[in-house]
């Protein structure tokens, strides 16, 4: 039986402004987990549990920041958007960075990447089967 993606977790460097970040752009919902430890886990639900999706969580990042134009050494994350030029918007106004501008997959969508607050990248998708 294939492995399905069931979580993801983000790194960053300050766990508030990484936060404030992605509830201000896409709306997520956080949620603070007390650890053992003393430390918290910082949950997040993207969306509705009857949608389709994953939820992840936030973690300090324990190592350097990743460096401007280094290739991609982790998973990226792609979340699905209803209008890509209003989402691409609120990126940029909440601190976010262009990585790769907004191109076509014909017939199937518009896609992007960008960079958040601490220098991840995701990308945005918005279906559209006019795209070309």
């Amino acid at each position: 039986m294939p492995s399905r993606v069931v979580h993801f977790e983000i790194h960053a460097d300050n766990i508030e402004r990484c936060k404030d970040f992605y509830t201000k752009v896409f709306g997520w919902k956080i949620i603070p987990y007390p650890m053992p430890d003393g430390t918290t886990y910082w949950a997040i639900e993207t969306g509705l549990k009857e949608e389709p999706g994953i939820n992840g969580g936030f973690v300090e990042r324990k190592g350097p920041r990743p460096t401007e134009n280094a290739p991609v050494f982790g998973y990226v994350c792609t979340l699905q958007v209803e209008n890509y030029d209003e989402s691409e918007k609120q990126i940029l106004a909440n601190g976010g960075t262009l990585a790769l501008p907004k191109f076509a997959i014909p017939g199937m969508a518009w896609q992007g990447y960008y960079k958040d607050t601490e220098g991840n990248i995701f990308g945005i998708h918005q279906p559209d089967t006019n795209a070309k």
